[in-house]
C-alpha cells in the first residue's frame, strides 16, 4: 500500500466549538472553515483522523453510545459539504471518573499518544509528514509523544489556519 500523510484533528475546539461536553447534534456549533479544511485535506490525499478525549462519558454526563451518534452525525454533515473523516478515535476514560468502569489512566487519553499510535498502526500512514491540530497543550504533548508535529489552534477559521500550515 502507498503510504500517505495524515492530519489528526482534535474535535472540541478544533472542528466544533468546545461548549462544555457537547454530545448532541443540536449542541454542535462548527468552527468556521471546518468543512473546508477537511475537504482540502481530502483533496490533498491526506488521511483525516479525529482524536478526542471524551471525559463526559467517565463523568456520567452521557453514554458512550452518544459519542458514536455524534460522530456519525458529524460525518454526515461533513459528507454533505464534500468532506470526509477517515476515522474517529476517542477515549472515554479518566483517572478520576465518577463511573468505576471508566476510571483508569488509559494510554489513549491525551496527553498520552495511544489514539494516534493506534491509527498510525492501522493505516499506511507516512508519519514523518503527518501532524496534529489541537486546541490544548495536552493535544500537542500527545502529538510529540507519538513522534509527529503538533500545532496549537486558538480559534478563528480552521481553513485559514490550515492554509498557513500547508504553506510552510
Amino acid at each position: 500500500m502507498n503510504r500517505r500523510p495524515a492530519v489528526f484533528l482534535d474535535r472540541d475546539g478544533v472542528l466544533i466549538e468546545d461548549t462544555g461536553y457537547p454530545h448532541r447534534p443540536a449542541e454542535v456549533r462548527w468552527m468556521p472553515g471546518a468543512a473546508e479544511a477537511v475537504r482540502r485535506l481530502n483533496e490533498a490525499g491526506r488521511y483525516v483522523f479525529v482524536v478526542t478525549n471524551q471525559a463526559g462519558v467517565a463523568r456520567g454526563l452521557y453514554a458512550e453510545a452518544q459519542v458514536h451518534v455524534l460522530h456519525g452525525w458529524m460525518a454526515g454533515r461533513l459528507a454533505e459539504a464534500g468532506a470526509r473523516i477517515d476515522a474517529f478515535a476517542y477515549c472515554p476514560h479518566h483517572p478520576e471518573a465518577v463511573l468505576p468502569a471508566y476510571r483508569r489512566d488509559c494510554r489513549r487519553r491525551k496527553p498520552r499518544p495511544g489514539m494516534i499510535e493506534d491509527l498510525l498502526a492501522a493505516r499506511p500512514v507516512e508519519a514523518a509528514r503527518s501532524f496534529l491540530i489541537g486546541d490544548r497543550e495536552t493535544d500537542i504533548a500527545a502529538a510529540a509523544a507519538a513522534g509527529i508535529a503538533g500545532y496549537l489552534f486558538q480559534g478563528g477559521d480552521l481553513a485559514v489556519f490550515l492554509d498557513r500550515l500547508l504553506a510552510r
